[in-house]
């Protein structure tokens, strides 16, 4: 890596003194930081090879999206306005419907979709609602990883079994459309989890890490399910979570709600490398036990989930839980752009309070950046500009009329800024975005080859009424 300056910036460190630098610089070498400060201080100690100008621009740590979904990026917005069809398309692709290029180019999209805005680090789950993984082959995850390390921001691939009873089935495409079915039980899903895990964790330069998912477990699958079912689900559970804890790798799961927090610390799945998603309608208890196990929370204000019920985020805060701030990105409504999804954060939970001081734009950004990383054990490594970190930043472009005039830069930048005023982007040091462009990929080339696999897919599996307007499309209710 070459030594960078960036300099003439004003710089947003979320160091933990949460300096902000009017006139700042940063100096990059092997790809760490090595210096934050003053400019004229930094420039007197540090030559570099490559002087980046920061002058009207605003550098602070790369975003974090604690939650989204591989695939979702080509078949976002398909039937949603259906009934439960969407979810049912989400089914169907991730088992029999699609190849190895399917999530090639989907992961490229969505990782370009996040260099774009600025997000240098990320979970995705591969596969979609809480328990459709494409894990019957080891294949997919390998795809995925791939596309994303093309483009170059760290990604953490969260895979697991799907929930009992089994078989699931899956299938393969060949080339020219053939489907080819099969039953995939635990032990093969679990087999895969392993297999990537060897292949993939700490690949990329370290970008690329794997963390291991189980399927919620809520009240309605005990009171539904056969009990030598429910039974066996507990069991795969505690395997799935212990293979996460011998393999040192994150676990995380999708969906909680409706008591199942309290299901899970019975089971044992909870702890300071768990990460919870949407927990939505937690009862007081839930909180205290996130609190007293120290079990993280993904929040995602612009999901389906937390209109369906509410994330308690601030009670989970004043309780002492790390909470971050998850994208569910990319579909069926949403994307990959966090500032949109801070400034949701404050706006959904002032509404709740109706009290507009509640949530400010300092723990808004916190939650995407430094409260991000802890979350997902990686607090010692980026999150925050300081000296010893990796050089994961971002320069935000801060002469544009809707970020202007150029003070209160916390403000601007949570409050009124967009993915689409990030400039530059680097992770390790290395530029992934220089003018708004990125560096390793070619942003039509993605697009065009994502257009080509959706479109595939959707013949594969008959869906092009899916992609309709719905009649009476102006109403106000659906």
């Amino acid at each position: 890596m070459e030594d960078i300056l960036v300099t003439g910036a004003t710089i947003v460190s979320m160091d933990a003194e949460r300096r902000v630098i009017a006139d700042g610089a940063m100096a990059v070498s092997g790809g760490r930081i090595v210096a934050v400060g003053p400019r004229e201080e930094v420039e007197a100690a540090h030559s570099v090879a490559r002087i980046v100008d920061g002058r009207g621009k605003i550098l602070m740590p790369g975003l974090i999206d604690v939650h989204a979904h591989a695939g979702h990026g080509l078949i976002k917005s398909m039937g949603m306005t259906d009934g439960d069809r969407w979810e049912a398309i989400c089914g169907e692709v991730y088992t029999t419907g699609s190849t190895p290029e399917f999530w090639h180019a989907e992961a490229r999209l969505a990782a370009l979709e996040r260099l774009r805005f600025g997000v240098t680090c990320g979970v995705s789950l591969l596969g979609g609602g809480d328990t459709v993984m494409r894990t019957d082959d080891p294949v997919y995850g390998e795809a995925h990883a791939q596309g994303v390390a093309e483009v170059g921001i760290r990604s953490i691939v969260a895979v697991g079994p799907t929930r009992a009873p089994h078989p699931w089935t899956y299938a393969t495409v060949s080339e020219d459309g053939e489907s080819t079915r099969y039953p995939v039980d635990f032990d093969r899903q679990m087999r895969t989890c392993e297999t990537l895990i060897e292949r993939l964790h700490g690949s990329a330069g370290g970008r690329v890490r794997i963390a291991l998912v189980y399927p919620v477990l809520r009240d309605e699958h005990e009171a539904g399910m056969a009990p030598g079912d429910y039974a066996e689900a507990v069991r795969q559970a505690r395997a799935v979570r212990a293979l996460s804890r011998s393999a040192g790798v994150l676990f995380t799961q999708d969906g909680h709600w409706r008591g199942s927090v309290r299901r899970a610390d019975a089971l044992g799945l909870l702890g300071p490398d768990a990460l919870l998603s949407h927990a939505i309608d937690l009862h007081d208890d839930e909180i205290a036990i996130c609190a007293d196990t120290g079990t993280r929370i993904a929040h995602n204000p612009s999901a389906v989930a937390s209109i369906k019920g509410r994330c308690p985020a601030i009670e989970l805060m004043e309780a002492g839980v790390v909470v971050a701030l998850g994208s569910d990105a990319t579909a069926p409504d949403r994307s990959g752009d966090m500032f949109r999804h801070m400034q949701q954060a404050m706006h959904y939970h002032r509404r709740h309070y109706r009290d507009a001081s509640v949530l400010p734009v300092g723990k808004a950004l916190e939650m995407a950046t430094i409260d991000a990383a802890t979350a997902l054990g990686l607090a010692d490594e980026i999150g925050s500009l300081e000296p010893g970190k990796r050089a994961d930043a971002i320069l935000v472009d801060a002469r544009h009329a809707h970020l202007a005039p150029a003070n209160m830069p916390v403000h601007r930048v949570v409050a009124f800024a967009n993915g689409n005023d990030v400039e530059t982007v680097m992770v390790d040091g290395e530029i992934l975005l220089e003018a708004g462009r990125p560096t390793h990929v070619d942003p039509l080339a993605v697009a065009l080859e994502a257009e080509r696999q959706a479109e595939l897919t959707v013949a594969r599996i008959g869906a092009w009424d899916a992609l309709d307007v719905a009649p009476g499309w102006g109403r106000t209710r659906g």
